[in-house]
This record gives structure tokens, C-alpha cells and sequence, in this order.
């Protein structure tokens, strides 16, 4: 009997060595990231460096601090896909608002939690202009979401409803809106763990009320990169660029405004760059552009200045991440750009300096002095002798003087008597006497 009971004694205590064990008070890591604003691509950036540095310090959790109206899709796709990627535990403290974007991420994680005054969802792809994206995008987007929730075993038909407002849920919301749910909503469907009504709450809740708090807060490149990429900046960033360039070639010397054309050209590919979009390969292409563009001034044919322009907007494409949002954006400063040169050709009359250093704008005109020829009209009504038949053309002496001349009529024989009737220029008409 007493073997017995040690044979039992040491399968239980291998049986709890066995069990997880959860970190608690100071021996936990607690790694704190905040989805602030909009979700875009620097966004995306920021996480992936937030995320790796809990993973590289052992973190026992990661929350997820949110309140967020949602942003661009490709975006929240790419920051779904890094949190799936890590083997730390995830929650989503909803602090406030998991609107669109938001919704998606949060189904990406282990535990959803809210406060009070929490709503997730309204979830459809919107575009640029606040319309539906159309029926494909629709239909990528209702995938995803039912995708997210299937994967945190949550029920998909609610995360097709937040994405699509023809999924009927009549005790959750009306035929044709969007759901968004409250916190009470949320932990009744299964889309919410709890609802806390703070931070120390939901640590006391998830069992780490002691725990090694960090909090990954973005860098200033990080900061700045998101603001750059910015899908609202992006095109006015463009537009300073594309003005400020072409106000410099109707201005004498460089000066400011294609200070400012350079600076928001730069500006656009070092945020992209922090932000992870823009490698190297889009920025050599570009300055590859700007030197073709150069040399079209030295080189006939037109094929350089062509090239370079390819090269440049493609280089920005390639540094935008989302095609469609920076064809717009390019779209929009080439516009402003004709216009501005319109505007300077047709209102002010502005010439662009740069082709006067190219182009001989000086003229030989009689007013300036320059004679191409004698206009000898001292000779009309003179009289002289055909040297040579004129046929019409031919030669005739004047006071001893040859002249080459053409005769009014048409034939006229040698050694007949003729006068001057027209000089034009060079021409000297003659008639037969």
C-alpha cells in the first residue's frame, strides 16, 4: 500500500510539472503596445518592432491598448498576420473605440477585452471618397473577417455582419446596418472575455497584478514615418513636390520653391523607408529618373525625358506600398502641376528660365540693325542692255554695272534695251523698252 502511494505521489508530480505554469508579480513580463489613430502602413512598422521586442525579452503578455477608428485594409491585413505569428499570449484591451480595421485586428488576438463605453465593429472597405470599394474588395474584406473569427473560434456570422449590412441578426442590429457591438453585446456573443474598466482591472483579472509593466512607446522616426504615410498626407506631400518644381523653372536661380519640391520629395522616401515600404531599389530608381530628366535638356529625341519620368513615378509607386492610393495621389499632383503651368504661361506669361540658358532668343531683325541684303531701290526706273537672253532670268548692264535679273514678261533677247520697273530684296525686275 505505501509503494502504491509513492507510485501515485510521483505521476501527480509529474503530471503538474506537466501543467503550464503562469508567471505572477515581479517574475512576469507584461509588454504594453498602443493602436492609437488611424492604421496604416507605419503602423504596421511599429508593431512588427513592438512585437519582436517582447518576443526578444520573454514576455509572458502582450496587450494590445486600442482605440482606433480603423484605417487602410492592407495594413490591418499585414498586423493580423505578425500577431497570428507570435507565440506570446495576446489580448486586445478595446479602450474605447475597435472600429473597422480595428475589429479585424482584435479577432487576431487570444482575448478580447473592453471598458464600459467600449464599441467594436462597423467594418465595411471603404475608399478614399467614403463609398463602398466595390464588389471584389467587398468580398476579400467579408472573407477576412469570417477567416479572423473561425481562427479566435468566434461566431463568423457576427464578424461578417460588422463587414456586410445585409447579414441578418435581428437581435443584434437592423436589416442593412453595419453591426457594432457594445461591451454588453460583446460578452454575450462571445466577441469580448470582460468588460474592466481600466488597465489595473484587467492586469488584476488576467492575473497579473504585480507584473513587470513595459510599455513600447514609438520612436520619433517611427512617429514621424506614420504621419508620412498617412494615406490623407501623401497626396499633399505630392502636391508640394510636384508645385514647388515647377515654380522653380519659372524662377531665376534655385530658391524656394524648389527647396520646398526637394524637401517633400525627401521627406515622402525617408517616411516610407522608416515606415518599412521604401527600400533602396525605389530610391535609386528615382534619382535614376532625375538624371535622365536632366540629361533630356542635352540630348535630342525626347526618349531620355521620357524614361526619366517612367522611372520616377514609378519609383514612387514602388515606395507607396498601396498602388491604387498613390496612383491617385500622383494623379492629383500632376494635375495641380498642369494647372500651375497654365496658369504662369496664360495669366502671368511666364517663360520657363530654364530653356533660355537652351534656346537663342536673340533675333537679327532690321530694327535691331541687321540687313540680310541691299535693297538697291535706287535702280527702279533705271534703263541698261541684256548681257544675256533672259529666260526669265539673266544678266543686264546698268550704267556698267551687272545685275542679275528677271525679267516682268517672260523672253527677252540679248542686247535689248530694258529698264527697272521692282526691287524686292534681292529680286530686280526688269521690262523691255
Amino acid at each position: 500500500m505505501r509503494k502504491l502511494l509513492v507510485v501515485i505521489c510521483i505521476l501527480a508530480a509529474g503530471l503538474i510539472s506537466l501543467l503550464p505554469v503562469q508567471a505572477s508579480g515581479d517574475e512576469a513580463n507584461v509588454y504594453v503596445i498602443p493602436i492609437k489613430d488611424d492604421v496604416e502602413k507605419g503602423l504596421n512598422a511599429y508593431l512588427d518592432r513592438a512585437i519582436r521586442t517582447a518576443e526578444e525579452n520573454n514576455a509572458d503578455l502582450i496587450i494590445f491598448d486600442m482605440n482606433t477608428p480603423g484605417g487602410a485594409v492592407d495594413a490591418a491585413r499585414d498586423i493580423g498576420n505578425r500577431i497570428t505569428k507570435t507565440d506570446v499570449k495576446t489580448v486586445t484591451f478595446v479602450n474605447s473605440w475597435a472600429i473597422s480595421a480595428g475589429s479585424y485586428i482584435a479577432l487576431h488576438t487570444d482575448e478580447i477585452y473592453m471598458t464600459p463605453n467600449a464599441v467594436m465593429g462597423a467594418s465595411a472597405v471603404i475608399n478614399q471618397q467614403g463609398n463602398t470599394a466595390g464588389e471584389k474588395a467587398e468580398s476579400m474584406w467579408l472573407a477576412a473577417m469570417e477567416a479572423a473569427a473561425k481562427q479566435s473560434g468566434r461566431d463568423p456570422d457576427i464578424a461578417k455582419a460588422m463587414a456586410k449590412g445585409d447579414i441578418d441578426l435581428p437581435e443584434l442590429k437592423a436589416k442593412g446596418d453595419l453591426l457594432t457591438l457594445s461591451s454588453d453585446q460583446a460578452l454575450k456573443v462571445g466577441y469580448s472575455e470582460g468588460t474592466v474598466k481600466n488597465m489595473d482591472e484587467l492586469l488584476e483579472r488576467l492575473r497579473y497584478p504585480d507584473a513587470n509593466i513595459q510599455t513600447v512607446k514609438s520612436t520619433f522616426a517611427e512617429s514621424f514615418a506614420r504621419l508620412i504615410t498617412n494615406p490623407v498626407v501623401v497626396p499633399i506631400l505630392l502636391s508640394i513636390a510636384s508645385l514647388g518644381l515647377v515654380l522653380e523653372l519659372y524662377s531665376p536661380g534655385f530658391g524656394l520653391p524648389g527647396g520646398m519640391g526637394i524637401s517633400a520629395l525627401l521627406l515622402f522616401f525617408y517616411g516610407h523607408y522608416a515606415a518599412g515600404l521604401a527600400g533602396y531599389e525605389s530610391m535609386i530608381l528615382f534619382i535614376l529618373g532625375v538624371i535622365l530628366i536632366v540629361a533630356e535638356f542635352f540630348l535630342p529625341g525626347g526618349i531620355a525625358g521620357l524614361l526619366g519620368v517612367v522611372a520616377v513615378i514609378g519609383s514612387i509607386l514602388m515606395a507607396g506600398g498601396n498602388v491604387v492610393h498613390m496612383a491617385i495621389s500622383i494623379i492629383i499632383a500632376l494635375f495641380l502641376a498642369s494647372v500651375s503651368i497654365i496658369i504662369m504661361v496664360k495669366v502671368f506669361g511666364k517663360r520657363m528660365n530654364i530653356f533660355k540658358r537652351l534656346i537663342l532668343t536673340d533675333s537679327t531683325s532690321t530694327e535691331s540693325g541687321y540687313v540680310s541684303n541691299v535693297n538697291r531701290l535706287e535702280l527702279i526706273g533705271r534703263e541698261g542692255i541684256t548681257v544675256t537672253a533672259l529666260r526669265p532670268s539673266g544678266t543686264v548692264n546698268v550704267d556698267d554695272e551687272r545685275l542679275d535679273v528677271v525679267a516682268e514678261g517672260g523672253f527677252i533677247e540679248k542686247d535689248i534695251a530694258v529698264k527697272v520697273v521692282k526691287v524686292e530684296g534681292s529680286r530686280i525686275v526688269v521690262r523691255e523698252i
